[in-house]
């Protein structure tokens, strides 16, 4: 069994993830792993004047630095994602939860998974949830928003009342309350994000980050920024339709 060292911060004040990271790492891969916690800033300082390095850990196979957690990664021919890389992990995430929790909601309401209202608390769900990520950093998400949206580069203080209007409509449509509200923001909101979409992607062919989970996302502008805004726009339409019934 191949021996690695792994020199690693583990003092009173920081325990480094990126170390017992490492560590985990190497022992599920098989090796056997020397850990050498540096449990003072002074010991941790002179570690890293004698190995001149700037930062922790620093891992050793054989007579080899490979170095940080993503070096290691990397050494093991395992993928080191990027800061910039597109991803579309955050939205899937959210569109699948947002499954998850209109089916429990439809099991307890109505004691079935597949009531007609189920898609209905699905939707609204993925709109909050959504509309949460944005709320997280309002100034963020405008800022990313106004590279696209037709309505907000014509007003910016909208770019700043989406947040709110997206996740106040999906609550209002997950109650069945206040519908007269609900339905025209969703389908305004909805409607104008569809356009700006699809101008930007399908039309200027614009390759931009979408501001749909927030803005510091990597998630591309395209199918998946079209598929929330065309899912409002259908809210919008069928909660009202649906009363008339």
């Amino acid at each position: 069994m191949e021996t690695a060292r792994v020199y690693r911060m583990k003092t009173a004040e920081h325990l480094c993830p990126f170390g017992m990271k490492t560590v985990d790492l190497l022992k599920r891969k098989g090796y056997q792993v020397d850990d050498h916690p540096l449990t003072s800033r002074d010991e941790i300082e002179a570690f890293k004047a004698q190995e001149n390095v700037d930062t922790t850990p620093q891992t050793y196979i054989g007579d080899k630095r490979i170095g940080g957690y993503e070096e290691v990664r990397e050494h093991l021919g395992m993928s080191v994602p990027s800061a910039k890389e597109t991803a579309y992990r955050p939205v899937i995430a959210i569109f699948v939860t947002a499954l998850l929790i209109g089916l429990a909601i439809s099991w307890v309401a109505n004691g079935t998974l597949v009531a007609a209202r189920m898609p209905e608390y699905a939707v609204a769900t993925a709109m909050v949830l959504l509309g949460l990520q944005k709320l997280q950093d309002v100034e963020s998400f405008s800022s990313m928003f106004l590279n696209y949206d037709l309505l907000a580069q014509r007003y910016v203080p909208y770019s700043y009342v989406y947040p709110y209007a997206e996740t106040l409509a999906g609550i209002l449509m997950l109650a069945g309350a206040m519908l007269w509200l609900a339905a025209p923001l969703a389908l305004f909101i909805g409607t104008v994000g569809a356009v700006s979409v699809f101008k930007a992607v399908y039309v200027d062919k614009r390759e931009l980050k979408c501001a749909c989970v927030g803005g510091s996302s990597n998630v591309p502008l395209g199918f998946v920024s079209l598929t929330e805004n065309i899912a409002m726009v259908l809210m919008g339409l069928w909660m009202p339709l649906k009363m008339l019934l």
